[in-house]
C-alpha cells in the first residue's frame, strides 16, 4: 500500500497493468509518459532507443481506459528545435486519456553538455546557433542551472512564453 509514481519513455509500462490496476483504485499510482516530439524522425535522432511517440501515445490510452491515472511530460523541451510542439503534444496526449501533465526545459550539466551539443551539430547544423542561444536565454547566460525555482522551467523571456504556452494548452 506505498503509493507509487513511474516515469518512463517505454510503451512497455502496460505490460503491467494487471499489477497497476489494483494499486490505481486504491489510488496509490501514476504513471507519466515522457513525449519529447510527434515527428518519428526527430524522436528517432532524440530517443533511439525509446518506444515512438505513437507506442508512448497508445500506452497511455490504454493506460488510462485501464482505468490508471496518466500524466504527459514533455521533456526536455528544447528551444528551437521542439518547442513548437507543445500544444498538438498536449492534445493528443489528452485525446488519448492523459489527465495532468508536465514539462522540463532542456538542461545541459556536465558531460550531457558536450554530448548534446555534438549531437546537436551532427543532427541539425542549421539549427545549432538558434537552439544554443535560446537554451542561454532560458539559463541565465548559461547552458544549465541548478537554481532551485528555475532549473526545470528556466527563466527569462523565453522560458516565459514557453511556460504560458504549456498553461495555455493545458486549460485547453
Amino acid at each position: 500500500k506505498h503509493p507509487v509514481g513511474i516515469v518512463t519513455k517505454n510503451a512497455l509500462v502496460t505490460r503491467d497493468i494487471d499489477l497497476l490496476d489494483p494499486m490505481a483504485k486504491q489510488g496509490l499510482v501514476k504513471v507519466a509518459l515522457s513525449v519529447t516530439t510527434l515527428d518519428g524522425k526527430l524522436a528517432r535522432a532524440m530517443e533511439p532507443r525509446a518506444s515512438t511517440p505513437a507506442k508512448r501515445l497508445g500506452a497511455i490510452e490504454e493506460l488510462a481506459k485501464a482505468g490508471i491515472p496518466t500524466v504527459v511530460m514533455l521533456g526536455p523541451i528544447i528551444p528551437g528545435l521542439n518547442d513548437h510542439e507543445i500544444e498538438n503534444i498536449l492534445k493528443a496526449a489528452s485525446a488519448a486519456g492523459a489527465t495532468e501533465a508536465g514539462y522540463t526545459m532542456l538542461r545541459l550539466p556536465h558531460e550531457v553538455k558536450g554530448i548534446f551539443k555534438d549531437w546537436l551539430e551532427k543532427q541539425y547544423p542549421d539549427r545549432y546557433g538558434k537552439v544554443m542561444s535560446q537554451v542561454k536565454d532560458v539559463r541565465g547566460g548559461r547552458e544549465t542551472s541548478s537554481q532551485f525555482g528555475e532549473r526545470m522551467t528556466g527563466s527569462g523571456p523565453v522560458a516565459w512564453t514557453i511556460g504560458r504556452r504549456f498553461q495555455l494548452a493545458c486549460q485547453r
